[in-house]
């Protein structure tokens, strides 16, 4: 019980909540910190977006591979996607509407960011998911129903990826447009488990879109 999210802190950058265009949750992958994801805010840019990056409790949001079955992943996936909802009610309580509020992650964090929007389907800001996809294992995963109502989203990945098999990208990808998300999804062959920086500029066409809402 000791790994669970829930009383984690969240670290934050950029302006006040309700004080600039938008709001950015950044979700580290496994191994990572807060820290690191936030250290993307220098490459996105926008100094008027209000960023927040949770930090995962023994810096994983859960104990085995995205590809296990859901239960072996339990509580803490539950307790990770909880947090995750918790931060985007207090955007929203700070008077940030779904639409400009962008779900953004890398690797284990990039699964954790599309299962959240993929059970919790709304318009919003967008969604970045730099090496991930849904969560459970290859053939088995659970139907996905609700209206995204037009959510950008991008999700790219390297080919092969060590820890995230292609196949699963582009099924995500499928998923979402099936929600009615307005998906790009780029391979990159032989990336690596990296950001690249064609993926750094797609992140940043998403933000620049929130920034233009009036």
């Amino acid at each position: 019980m000791e790994q669970l999210h829930r009383k984690q802190p969240v670290l934050t950058q950029g302006v006040p909540l309700g004080k600039g265009r938008g709001a950015v949750i950044l979700l580290h992958g496994r191994g990572g910190t807060a820290e690191d994801i936030l250290s993307l805010t220098d490459e996105l840019q926008f100094s008027d977006l209000s960023y927040l990056a949770p930090q995962a409790a023994g810096q994983t949001w859960y104990p085995n591979a995205f590809l296990a079955p859901i239960a072996n992943n339990e509580p803490w996936l539950g307790s990770a996607l909880e947090l995750v909802g918790s931060i985007v009610e207090k955007v929203a309580h700070a008077g940030v509407p779904t639409f400009e509020i962008v779900i953004f992650g890398f690797s284990q964090g990039a699964c954790l960011a599309t299962e959240f929007v993929a059970r919790n389907p709304a318009r919003y800001g967008g969604l970045v998911a730099f090496t991930g996809g849904l969560i459970g294992p290859m053939g088995g995963l659970p139907e996905h129903s609700g209206n995204l109502d037009g959510t950008p989203c991008f999700l790219g990945a390297g080919d092969p990826d060590p820890h995230v098999p292609w196949q699963r990208v582009s099924e995500s990808a499928a998923t979402l447009r099936a929600m009615r998300a307005e998906v790009i999804l780029k391979r990159y062959p032989g990336a690596g488990h990296t950001i690249n920086q064609d993926e750094i500029e797609e992140a940043k066409r998403i933000l620049a879109a929130i920034r233009r809402v009036p």
